[in-house]
This record gives C-alpha cells, structure tokens and sequence, in this order.
C-alpha cells in the first residue's frame, strides 16, 4: 500500500508544527533580542546558524531511519526534542535580559536542541513521503506538505505577534509554551499509525553509513543537485533574520507588528505554492525549470523593492513589497522542494533518507551560512552607514544571489530534470 491523501495531509501536519516552532527562532527570538535587548544582530544571527550547523547530522538520520525502519519514533523523538529547544530558546531571551553570560549558555543548548530536532523529525518524515508516497502523487504530495509548513508558520507568527503585545517575560514564556506543547500533541496524532501498512523498502543495515553516503554522492544527478540547493537556499535565508529588524529600527515597527509582518510574508509563500502547485500539476502550465527560475528572478525584484522603499520612502507601508517578495519565494521552494521528492526515489533503491538528509543538510548549511552572513553583514554596514542603506546593501547582495541561483536553474534544472510523471513537468520541455 502507498499513502492515501489523508494520511499525505496528516503527514502535513506533522511538517506545520515543525514550522511552527522553527519560527519562532528566526522572528519573536531574533526580534526581541536585537531590538528590545539591543543586542548585535550577530548574536541571533549566530544562534540560528548554529542549530542550522547540527542539521548536518541529516544525513545520518535519514540513514538510520532507512536502516532501522520505523520512521515514526524518529519524527515524534525529533518533534519532542524541538519543543524542548523551543522553550530553552524562550528562556534563553529571558535570562539574556538579566546575566548575558547565563542567557547565552541556556541559548546555546536549546539552539542545539532544535538543530537535533529538526533533523531527525525533518529528514525521516521526508523520508517516509518519499518512500511511501506513489510516484503519480509526489509532486502534490511536497506542494501539500511545504503549504501546510507554510501556513503553519503564517499562522504561528500571526498569533504569537497578537497575544505578545503588550510584551513582557512572563507572557513570552506562557505564549511559546503554549506553542510547543501544541505542536507535539498534534505531531504525536498526526503520525500515529500512519507508516503502519505502507509500503517502504528498508536499506541492508550491514551497509555502514560513509559506505551508503559515498554511494548516494557518486551519482551526478544528486551531486549537482546538492550544489543547486545550497546556492539557491543561501539566497533564501539571507533575508530571514534582517527583515524584522529592518522594519523596527527603520520603520518604527513594534514587537507585534513586526512578527505579524512576517506572518505576511509567509502569507505570501503560501499563495506563491498554491499557484506554482496548481500550475504545474493540474494545469501542466510550463516546465518546472521555468518556475524555479521565475521565483528566483522575482525575489530578487521583491527584495529590490524592499531596500529602495527604506531608503527613498520610508512613509510607504511596507508589507506590500515584503508581500511580493515572499510571494516569489513560495514560487520558487514548492517547485525546488517537488524535483528534490521525485528525485529521492531514483538511482540506488532504498536509499530515499539519506538523499532527503544530504539534500536536507545542504540546505541547513545554507541556511546558517545565509542567515548568518545577513546578520553579520547587516551589523558591519551599520558601522559605515545609517540604518536604511546599510539594511538595504544587505537585501541588494542577496538580490544578486537570486539572480545567480536562476542562471544555475536554468542551465541545471534544464538538463537533470526529474521525470514528467514524477515532477508534473510538461512533455516536450
């Protein structure tokens, strides 16, 4: 048997509350710490970075889970371990307030916890979607799953950005407890009893882990692949740690506000997949390479928009352009994140998690590599040049990157496509 659609939409779930908590990291947290804690934006900067670092550990998990079986132990121990991290990380801005020393050792460990976190439940459930999933279904399979983070995400940022304000410790802590708990009652549901009766093929578990990796990194598609994702992913996450900041130091953005803008923005992402999901599936509206391409050029116009407005016009709103922007950036994932689930089912036979892990590290690499060089670049413009063109420069080099991540797209994706059947790509691209 291969998975029905509920069971596809419940695994969904499982992926909305890993966003929702992952959220928190890279919006309330980064927020509350550069501005209301006036702290270097390096300093969250550095923390995301690192729970990004851990996730090379990816690969290793979805090796496991494709040695072991049982996926689901995996993704309910990795979801435990998330929430964990996401309380810590909560705690760790309210211990930062009183004795930074302190505060930066209880948000060094939850930072690792949510890296260990994320990896194990993100790779294994991938992997069991992949696996599990019948080929004629993956693509709808990654657009309905990466939507449902997305909304989780939205939603998350949305309503934590209305019940924090007025903002203080005791309501952070109340308010992402309550988070967390949540998303691991819903995971727990979600997953339980859905790998039970699927169809998934299991690697021999004499295979060591360098041997199997070394195996999956000699194919070129998936090698080519990996070099894609990290460039194109680099350019993703350069935004994600400046943008609320930009709004309240340039701006005049409150805490809420600032964490409702970015729930906008992931608003934006989820229509983006919606149109590129129905497009390229049910439609048959252009190659996939063309989609890729058409979100990585359009990100880079959105975040054009978004520097000229803090330099030329601040009195404008905002969110339009942030709107805009992660409007093409949910145009550019849903089509990267369908050729990266066709993908893992070829070349050698059962090793689907420890593809999505390589795949999954490369772009936890990239993240903290991207979101690391935003910050720490955002911080050393500001030594030279007022707040609004020194933020600006920032969004300008990761506009740069886009546009180089579509050059690749179209000259890599053009020739290592995955299949019509598997990527919903049109006959004849």
């Amino acid at each position: 048997m291969t998975l029905s659609w509920l069971q596809i939409v419940r695994l969904g779930l499982v992926q909305m509350c890993i966003g929702a908590v992952v959220v928190l990291t890279t919006t309330t947290f980064n927020r509350l710490m550069v501005v209301e804690l006036a702290l270097p934006a390096m300093l969250p900067g550095f923390l995301v970075g690192l729970h990004y670092a851990i996730q090379i550990t990816r690969p290793n998990w979805g090796f496991l889970s494709d040695t072991k079986g049982q996926r689901t132990r995996f993704i309910i121990g990795g979801m435990a371990v998330l929430a964990l991290g996401g309380f810590g990380a909560a705690a760790g801005v309210v211990v930062l307030e009183q004795d930074y020393v302190w505060g930066l050792v209880v948000s060094l460990l939850a930072y690792v916890l949510i890296g260990i976190g994320v990896a194990a439940s993100g790779t294994c459930l991938l992997a069991l979607l992949a696996t599990a999933t019948a080929p004629e279904r993956r693509a709808a399979a990654a657009t309905i799953t990466w939507l449902m983070m997305i909304g989780g995400i939205a939603i998350t940022a949305g309503v934590v950005g209305q019940f924090l304000d007025p903002y203080s410790p005791e309501r952070l802590l109340r308010v992402v407890g309550t988070v967390v708990i949540a998303a691991l009652m819903v995971t727990t549901l979600a997953i339980w009893g859905v790998e039970r009766g699927v169809v998934t093929r299991r690697e021999p578990e004499s295979t060591p882990f360098l041997q199997g990796f070394r195996e999956i990194w000699a194919e070129r598609r998936a090698r080519i692949f990996t070099f894609f994702v990290f460039l194109s992913m680099t350019a993703f996450f350069m935004q994600e740690l400046i943008i609320e900041p930009y709004a309240g130091l340039v701006f005049g953005y409150t805490p809420g506000q600032s964490t409702s803008l970015s729930g906008l923005q992931h608003a934006g992402a989820f229509v983006g997949m919606v149109v590129v999901g129905i497009a390229c599936s049910a439609l048959r509206i252009g190659p996939l390479r063309n989609w890729v391409v058409l979100g990585c050029i359009g990100s880079a116009l959105g975040l054009s928009s978004v520097a000229a407005l803090g330099n030329y016009a601040p009195h404008l709103p905002l969110a339009p352009a942030v709107i805009a922007t992660g409007f093409f950036n949910g145009v550019f994932t849903v089509a990267a994140i369908s050729a990266m689930m066709a993908m893992a089912g070829e070349g050698r036979n059962a090793r689907e998690g420890t593809r999505m892990g390589m795949w999954g590290a490369a772009q936890a690499i990239a993240a903290g590599f991207g979101g690391f060089l935003g910050t720490a670049a955002a911080d050393l413009m500001r030594n030279f040049m007022d707040d609004a063109p020194a933020f600006g420069t920032v969004f300008m080099i990761q506009a740069v990157l886009f546009l180089l991540a579509a050059w690749m797209a179209a000259r890599i994706i053009d020739s290592n496509r995955p299949t019509t059947e598997n990527a919903g790509l049109v006959p004849g691209e």
